[in-house]
Order: C-alpha cells, then sequence, then structure tokens
C-alpha cells in the first residue's frame, strides 16, 4: 500500500494554539497508509519578496517549506481567523508555494483547508479566502473537505482536540476525500 503523505500547515504561531493542536488530532487519527507532517517553521520565514526569491540563494526555511510541499501528496492548511480572513503567516507560506509562477508547489496539488476560530461559524472566511488563494496559486482545491469548529476558546480551553469525541469523528470524515483523490491519482497513472 503507497502511503499518501499529507502535509499540514498551521497559520496560528501562537505556543498554545487551538489549530496546532487541531492539527495534532488530525495527525493522531490518520488512517491506514496516510501520514501527517506538520511543518515547523512558518513563523521563521521571510516575507515573501521576489528579490529574495533567487535560485541558489532562497532562504533556508523559504526553501525547506518548498520541499516539503513538493514532497507531500496533498497538503492541508489549518486556519484560525484573524479580522475575518486568514493570518499572515499561511498567506505567506501560500505566496512563496506558488512561485515560480505556473510551477511552484503548489502547481496542481491536492489542497484542503480546516481550522478552528474563535466565533460561531468557526472560522469560514478565512478557510474561504484561504481556498481562494490556494486555488488562484494553483493548487486543486479539494471543495469536500470542510471542518470548521466553532468557540475554540471556550470549547478547548481545558480540552485538547483529540479528546473531542465530536472533533474526532469529523476529522474521520475528512479523509475520505484525500483518499479517493489518491486514488484518482493511481488510477489515472494505470491508465
Amino acid at each position: 500500500m503507497t502511503t499518501n503523505t499529507v502535509l499540514a500547515l498551521v497559520g496560528s504561531l501562537r505556543a498554545d494554539s487551538h489549530n496546532r493542536k487541531l492539527a495534532e488530532a488530525i495527525a493522531l487519527n490518520a488512517p491506514e497508509g496516510v501520514e501527517v507532517r506538520i511543518h515547523e517553521s512558518l513563523g521563521n520565514i521571510p516575507f515573501y519578496n521576489e528579490d529574495i526569491d533567487v535560485e541558489g540563494q532562497v532562504p533556508a526555511e523559504a526553501a525547506a517549506l518548498r520541499a516539503a510541499a513538493a514532497d507531500a501528496d496533498t497538503i492541508l492548511l489549518v486556519t484560525p481567523e484573524h479580522n475575518g480572513t486568514m493570518p499572515a503567516s499561511l498567506k505567506n507560506a501560500i505566496d512563496w508555494l506558488s512561485r515560480p509562477f505556473g510551477a511552484g508547489a503548489l502547481a496542481g496539488k491536492p489542497t484542503a483547508v480546516v481550522g478552528t476560530a474563535f466565533g460561531q461559524y468557526g472560522g469560514v472566511w478565512a478557510q474561504d479566502e484561504a481556498r481562494k488563494a490556494v486555488g488562484i496559486a494553483g493548487a486543486k482545491v479539494l471543495e469536500d473537505v470542510k471542518l470548521a469548529v466553532p468557540g475554540s476558546m471556550v470549547r478547548f480551553a481545558e480540552l485538547h482536540p483529540k479528546d473531542d469525541a465530536e472533533v474526532v469523528e469529523q476529522i474521520k470524515g475528512i479523509f475520505e476525500p484525500l483518499t479517493a483523490t489518491e486514488e484518482a491519482s493511481e488510477e489515472e497513472t494505470a491508465a
């Protein structure tokens, strides 16, 4: 069985981030044949600037992000909602992964967006903005993958998402579309 590697990019940089914990819960509940890797250094990547995106001189953190994304079968963006949209760290990662234009690590890459936020809708505005950005960047947006957990500040004040039965059940549901995408790719390759 081929392993499907999912690269999780967490938009929140906070040490006690609920979205980081959600990504951990997703990794813990990945089915057999799926490995979720959480990328650790979005906060260390300089803001995208074409002047520093020069072959052989790309900042190490940005180069590592690109390599991790290129090695992954699927990208999973895990985003909080900051002022009605995704945080700058996640948008910056998308910008780095979109280059070089038309041939960046996101080009044609199956990409899903999930998250949790304090509000009653669980950050759906941020998720919609992230889907829009990665779609424009060339990713294959997996619209069927939906997970927006509301009330994060209260819900996860003392409970890790991995211990929330309702959230775990929802997490298990996001893997079906990811697996279907992988199986479809294998069928296309075999044909």
